[in-house]
């Protein structure tokens, strides 16, 4: 018994007087980190319906009529179930108001001005379909990471805002962000007046 007590001090000694040399390098805690989104490979289906407009939108997601209380007609919510996100799509016809609809779209993106970091336009043209447009990229915490407009200056007018049911934040929702802003590009570049 004295030698089993004289064995476990002496370990306790050992491991005692070892603990300083085993701590020489500073610890550093881990960085937060977020699941892994899988994104699948893109594939796009035609939205052709009674509207005055037609695109491509990502199969998978679901385009339905908005029947929010203050839709108008003509307006749609592309969802995007897997990754908890609408984008709106308004539509209006232009009668000699294409400058207040512009002015209007350019103040509902600035209010999200607050909260980002950085607001990037990009001009679209596509003058054998008669679409000219321009993609907001909003930086940071907004709400709303991206939104467009598209017109033909006469007769049509489409604005669009993506938005996600969570709370923004920009470091997780990096990678939705850039497949679903491809999307949109897409529905541009795809976008039919009729």
């Amino acid at each position: 018994m004295l030698r089993h007590s004289r064995i476990l001090i002496l370990s306790f000694f050992v491991v005692f007087a070892c603990l300083p040399m085993s701590c020489r390098e500073k610890a550093m805690p881990k960085p937060r980190g977020y699941f892994r989104i899988d994104l699948p490979v893109k594939k796009y289906e035609i939205w052709n319906q009674n509207y005055p407009f037609n695109f491509e939108y990502l199969k998978g997601a679901k385009v339905e009529e908005d029947k929010s209380r203050l839709a108008e007609k003509y307006w749609l919510n592309v969802e995007y179930p897997k990754y908890n996100a609408i984008l709106h799509l308004s539509y209006k016809e232009v009668n000699e108001n294409l400058e207040k609809y512009l002015e209007d779209s350019h103040l509902l993106v600035y209010k999200h001005a607050i909260k980002a970091d950085a607001i990037d336009e990009k001009n679209y043209i596509d003058k054998q379909k008669n679409v000219f447009g321009l993609i907001y990229r909003i930086q940071g915490n907004a709400a709303s990471p991206v939104q467009f407009i598209a017109t033909d200056s006469v007769k049509h007018f489409l604005r669009g805002a993506l938005y996600f049911n969570t709370h923004p934040n920009p470091d997780s929702l990096a990678p939705v962000i850039q497949y679903i802003d491809k999307d949109i590009v897409h529905l541009m570049e795809s976008l039919k007046w009729k």
